[in-house]
C-alpha cells in the first residue's frame, strides 16, 4: 500500500498506523464521528439557506393580508403603497371541490380496488387561483403550460406534480370541479414543480386566465414592511379601514423560527463538540497506552542511527495520516448524510459550502498532530539506555 518512492520517514510514519497494538480504528471512528457531526451541521445549514431565505434583506415578504373582497382590492393596495410598502403579490383565490375524475365520482372510484385515491381528495376544499403565467417558484415538469382558456374546450389546468401522483392523475385526465354550485370540466395539461419553501402564495391547482374571473372569490396581498413601528402602523390602518381583512405578520413567525433553528444548531454543535472532545480523549489515552511500544521503537530507531528529529517527524507523520483519515472519513460520511437529507427529506438541491469543510479538515488534522506530538514528547527525550 505504501509507494516505494516515498521517503523513508513518510513510509515509516504511514506504517505505524498498523503496528502491533495500534489504536487506529478506534481513533478514526471517534474523531471521525465528531467531524461528521460538525461537518453535517454546516452542510445542512447551507442546504436550508438555499431552500428558504429567512433573512429580512431584499424584498423577502413578511406580511400577508387575506380575505380582501373584490371591491376592496384596489383600496387596500393603494393604502399599502401610501404607507411606503411594496405590493409584491396580489392573488385571487377561489374555493372549489373535486367531483369527478374521468367521469367517475369518488364513490365509484373507491369501489375500484386498483385505484388508491385518498378519500379526502373528494371531501376537501381546494383553494385555487387563475393566471396566465408561471411564478418564479414554479416550473413545468411535464406537459405544456396553457395560460388562457378557450370557450369551446375543457379548461386546461396545471397541478403540482407530487399531488397529482398521490391522486393517481396523469396528463389529459379530465376532472370535474364544483365551483361553488357550478360544475366546471377541466383537463390536466401540465404538471408543475413548486418551491414550497418560498414565502409567497403557492397552489396545488392553477387555472388559466378567462376561467374563474366571474366566480366568488377573495384576494390575498403580500408585502414587505419594516419591523416594529412600520408594521404596527400598517396593521392599525388596515384594521380601522378594512375590519374584515385578516393579517398574518410573517416577520414575527420567522423570528421565532430563527430562534428555534438557533437552538437546534446549538444542540448539534454541542453534540459535535462533545464527539470531538471524546475522540481527543481517546487519542490521548491511545498514546499513553502505546507509550511503551513507542519507546521500544524509539530505542530501536535511535540504535540504528535515527536522530531525535527523525523520530519526531515519524511520529508527526503518523498523526498526520491519522488526523487526515479521520477528518476525510467524517467529511465523506457527513456529505453522504447531507445528500440523503437534501434528496429525500428537504427535496432541495445538494449544496456544499466548501470553505467550512476545508477549514474543518485542516483543523482536525492539525489538532490531532499537535496532541499526538505533545503526548509523545517524553519518548524522544529518553536516551536509548533508559
Amino acid at each position: 500500500l505504501i509507494p516505494s518512492n516515498w521517503a523513508y520517514l513518510w513510509r515509516q510514519g504511514f506504517a505505524n498506523l498498523h503496528r502491533p497494538n495500534n489504536q487506529t480504528t478506534i481513533l478514526i471512528i471517534s474523531v471521525g464521528l465528531g467531524t461528521t457531526f460538525i461537518c453535517l451541521l454546516f452542510l445542512i445549514q447551507s442546504i436550508l439557506l438555499s431552500r428558504v431565505n429567512l433573512s429580512a434583506s431584499g424584498n423577502q415578504p413578511n406580511m400577508v393580508l387575506f380575505d380582501i373582497q373584490g371591491a376592496q382590492k384596489k383600496a387596500v393596495a393603494d393604502l399599502v403603497r401610501a404607507e411606503g410598502h411594496p405590493v409584491l403579490q396580489e392573488v385571487p383565490i377561489v374555493t372549489i371541490r373535486l367531483e369527478e375524475i374521468n367521469g367517475k365520482t369518488g364513490a365509484e372510484i373507491r369501489k375500484d380496488s386498483t385505484k388508491r385515491i385518498p378519500r379526502w381528495a373528494f371531501s376537501r376544499e381546494y383553494r385555487v387561483t387563475y393566471r396566465d403565467t408561471l411564478t418564479e417558484t414554479e416550473r413545468v415538469a411535464a406537459g405544456k403550460w396553457e395560460g388562457t382558456a378557450s370557450a369551446d374546450a375543457a379548461i386546461p389546468i396545471s397541478i403540482e406534480k407530487d399531488y397529482a401522483q398521490r391522486l393517481g392523475l396523469k396528463l389529459n385526465d379530465e376532472l370535474l370541479f364544483n365551483v361553488q354550485g357550478v360544475n366546471m370540466l377541466t383537463k390536466l395539461t401540465s404538471l408543475r414543480i413548486v418551491e414550497w419553501g418560498k414565502v409567497q402564495t403557492n397552489f396545488l391547482v392553477v387555472f388559466p386566465k378567462n376561467s374563474l374571473e366571474s366566480a366568488p372569490q377573495f384576494h390575498v396581498l403580500v408585502t414587505k414592511v419594516g419591523e416594529g413601528g412600520p408594521s404596527a402602523a400598517l396593521q392599525r390602518k388596515i384594521v380601522s379601514n378594512f375590519p374584515n381583512v385578516s393579517i398574518v405578520d410573517l416577520g414575527l413567525i420567522l423570528s421565532v423560527l430563527d430562534e428555534i433553528l438557533d437552538k437546534i444548531s446549538f444542540v448539534i454543535r454541542f453534540m459535535g463538540g462533545f464527539s470531538i472532545i471524546t475522540g481527543l480523549i481517546v487519542l490521548i489515552a491511545s498514546v499513553l497506552i502505546s507509550k511503551y511500544q513507542r519507546i521500544r521503537e524509539s530505542v530501536l530507531l535511535r540504535t540504528l542511527g535515527a536522530s531525535r528529529r527523525q523520530i519526531l517527524v515519524i511520529t508527526g507523520l503518523e498523526y498526520f495520516f491519522l488526523g487526515a483519515l479521520s477528518a476525510l472519513s467524517g467529511i465523506l460520511l457527513a456529505m453522504a448524510g447531507a445528500w440523503a437529507l437534501a434528496e429525500f427529506s428537504f427535496k432541495a438541491p445538494f449544496v456544499i459550502d466548501v470553505l467550512p469543510v476545508v477549514i474543518l479538515f485542516f483543523a482536525v488534522t492539525i489538532l490531532t498532530i499537535l496532541i499526538g506530538l505533545f503526548n509523545s514528547r517524553d519518548i524522544v527525550r529518553k536516551p536509548p539506555l533508559e
